[in-house]
């Protein structure tokens, strides 16, 4: 691959969601204040939604990180659960025997039973879910029962879901109205800027051990910023293959044409072309609006 080639220890623009990757940006830090804030003052369920791509499966293995000394994590990176499945899942993760799996209403006082021995050890559990805009509506509810689970002031159970906009869309229903009511804190991830987008790129080269002149100019950042609408994912696609063609041609730098070119082949990013285009169009009837205020005003 290009690696030798650009001086490169590991892949730069993987798509895996490798926290060593993670970087410090405005929406990712604050929606790690949120979790970590709403965490510490004993919320119920909290939600980080965004869209796909923008980097909430890297946050959530990130998490992981942070959270791990100071609370018992149950992850679920599998949503298609049906709800006795989730019992399951959570009943595992905290240490019931699944022997006592097949009872589903025993086993849902177990799960209470535990998680209040767990509490009275002092160990916080936190159940992280990935992709739970996918959860079925009677999962969504099980997971809203878990969230009533308490003693005193103190909960037994806090809920993290990371999902797409379509969990927000299906919350708006009044089926769920009692789930949203339960979200006290939320934080939507936000694309990334011009300027994000230019230091990510350089961030990422330096963490994949690149120590050489600049790859990825300000002008092909900008190309990759607007094909890429400011999504993670497309970023690292595009820089991906930018560098693919770009070490198959053997040049050792990211030209505008090799950026082009890694568009051009990528399905999902918006093409350059139909950005002119548009833009043309936009002149063009700024132009004739202007011309006919002048004639209007007797100037022309």
């Amino acid at each position: 691959m290009y690696l030798k080639h650009f001086g490169l220890q590991k892949a730069p623009f993987s798509l895996t969601a490798d926290p060593h990757f993670y970087i410090d940006f405005i929406p990712h830090k604050e929606a790690l204040e949120v979790i970590t804030t709403a965490l510490e003052l004993g919320e119920g369920i909290l939600k980080i939604s965004g869209e796909v791509g923008t980097g909430k499966t890297l946050l959530f293995n990130k998490l992981q990180e942070e959270l791990s000394s100071e609370y018992m994590l149950c992850c679920i990176d599998n949503p298609y659960l049906t709800a006795h499945e989730l019992r399951c899942a959570l009943a595992d993760k905290i240490g019931i025997q699944k022997a006592e799996f097949d009872d589903q209403f025993l086993l849902t006082g177990l799960i209470k039973d535990q998680l209040l021995t767990l509490t009275e050890q002092g160990k916080k559990v936190v159940l992280l879910v990935d992709e739970a805009q996918a959860l079925p509506d009677v999962t969504l509810e099980a997971l809203r029962l878990f969230s009533n689970l308490e003693i005193a002031s103190q909960k037994l159970l806090q809920v993290v879901l990371f999902a797409q906009p379509e969990l927000d869309m299906r919350l708006a229903d009044t089926k769920l109205r009692q789930l949203r009511q339960r979200i006290t804190f939320s934080y939507q991830l936000r694309p990334l800027s011009d300027d994000e987008i230019e230091h990510y790129i350089s961030q990422r080269l330096t963490q994949a051990g690149y120590r050489g002149a600049t790859l990825f100019n300000r002008k092909v950042c900008w190309q990759i910023s607007r094909a890429s609408r400011g999504i993670p994912r497309l970023i690292n696609i595009l820089c991906h293959k930018a560098l693919l063609i770009s070490y198959g041609q053997q040049h050792y730098k990211i030209t505008p044409k090799l950026v082009n070119q890694a568009i051009a082949d990528t399905e999902d990013a918006y093409p350059l072309d139909k950005l002119k285009y548009w833009w043309g169009l936009l002149v063009s009837f700024l132009v004739l609006n202007i011309f006919l205020l002048l004639w209007w005003k007797g100037l022309l």
